[in-house]
């Protein structure tokens, strides 16, 4: 075998050791990420209220008149398909109109 055939041969077993990491890592990255946004929605659903209750039985307590606590609304501009177009519906004039969980 010709020395550059193995030349090329190394070559594309580099790249391919290469691809295979990098996709690895994408992988774990956007699966990293999902998991990350499901905490986080996680938190403010469940968790944010009981705050926001506690919270206003102290300031009851000490004399303190607090507003209602704000809602809870995510702006999620990803569709699933990874193109990242909006789910916002057209005529919208707010980022926070029209937005379901």
């Amino acid at each position: 075998m010709p020395t550059h055939w193995l030349a090329l041969l190394a070559t594309l077993a580099s790249a391919a050791v290469q691809l295979t990491v990098f996709l690895r890592w994408l992988h774990r990255r956007m699966r990293d990420d999902e998991i990350n946004r499901q905490f986080i929605r996680d938190v403010a659903h469940n968790h944010l209220p009981h705050i926001y209750e506690g919270l206003h039985k102290i300031a009851a307590h000490q004399g303190i008149l607090l507003s209602l606590p704000p809602n809870v609304r995510f702006m999620d501009f990803d569709d699933g398909s990874g193109k990242g177009t909006s789910r916002r519906k057209k005529g919208s004039s707010s980022l926070t109109d029209d937005f379901s969980d």
